[in-house]
């Protein structure tokens, strides 16, 4: 899959394209319906098939720390949008530029003049452009007008409830992983870069690889069984804590993860971690020794979990 980061990495190689926008949070099951069809129309019309998406999502730019959480950081999106085939990402900053762009300049300058444009699928929710002006009503007038087919998919239920990434931030939320797997079509995960922390695991016993989550809100919070891949060609089994740490006056949101059976250098490693079980909430211990304590409780809970499967 090709990225392409900004308009100004469009070239003359990237026109001929069939194109859906959106922000792919989680890329459910509905989000891979879309995706099933795209890149059905990208064999019809011959042409790559893209996904155009905006970092910050808008409603992050809008709403800033009130925003709900992310499922997926953009290392996550791209990962899971090249595992089901997109050809091309296309990147772009919301700003408040971008808050202010019309619908019609979407339309005819970046569909049409720039990506050339052979077909535009859109979600039944689907807005866009300044106010949210532009909808499938507005993208199927453009397309007679410039000469590109508009599609639209219906909505995906599971039971008697539309997928949707809100959907499946309840269902982590509440620790239920086999519905988020329902939902997602794939065991929720996080990945990213191993940087140096406080060193406070390895003084309590307990090394643990930390990872930043660089997003406004993480959609899971607490301490939970999960496997680890990224450190050689083995999957390791280990537990992982989301959150700031208020036991030792943390402020930044924080992955951190204690490998089983594991005790070499995993700095800069990057790392794909997958949940498996909630064991509990992060609280606050009265001292050291006593989240020491529950430490050790929660490795030899979730070790005894994993022997059990």
């Amino acid at each position: 899959m090709e990225i392409l980061h900004g308009l100004y990495n469009i070239r003359a190689e990237h026109y001929g394209n069939v194109v859906t926008m959106g922000n792919f949070d989680g890329v459910h099951r509905g989000h891979q319906m879309l995706l099933d069809h795209l890149q059905q129309q990208g064999a019809q019309y011959n042409v790559p098939s893209m996904v155009i998406t905006f970092e910050p999502q808008p409603r992050e730019y809008f709403a800033g720390a009130s925003v709900p959480p992310r499922l997926t950081r953009l290392r996550e999106k791209a990962e899971l949008l090249r595992r089901h085939g997109l050809d091309r990402l296309l990147l772009l900053p919301f700003n408040e530029q971008t808050a202010r762009t019309p619908a019609q300049w979407i339309t005819d300058e970046l569909l049409h003049s720039r990506l050339g444009a052979k077909y535009v699928l859109v979600g039944d929710d689907f807005r866009f452009g300044h106010e949210r002006r532009g909808d499938y009503a507005f993208m199927q007038a453009a397309g007679e007008r410039l000469g590109f087919a508009v599609g639209q998919t219906s909505t995906l239920s599971l039971g008697e409830q539309r997928i949707s990434s809100s959907r499946v931030r309840d269902a982590l939320a509440e620790g239920d992983f086999a519905l988020a797997e329902e939902l997602l079509g794939h065991e929720y995960f996080i990945m990213g870069r191993v940087v140096y922390g406080r060193q406070l695991g390895r003084q309590l016993g307990v090394p643990t690889a930390n990872i930043r989550l660089h997003r406004y809100k993480a959609a899971l919070e607490g301490v939970y069984c999960v496997t680890v891949q990224g450190i050689d060609d083995q999957e390791y089994q280990g537990i992982a804590n989301i959150g700031v740490r208020p036991t030792v006056d943390g402020k930044e949101p924080l992955l951190e993860v204690h490998v089983f059976d594991y005790s070499g250098n995993l700095y800069n490693s990057l790392l794909t971690v997958t949940f498996k079980r909630k064991l509990r909430n992060e609280v606050a211990f009265d001292g050291i020794d006593a989240l020491k304590t529950q430490i050790d409780k929660d490795v030899a809970e979730a070790k005894a979990w994993f022997a059990a499967q």
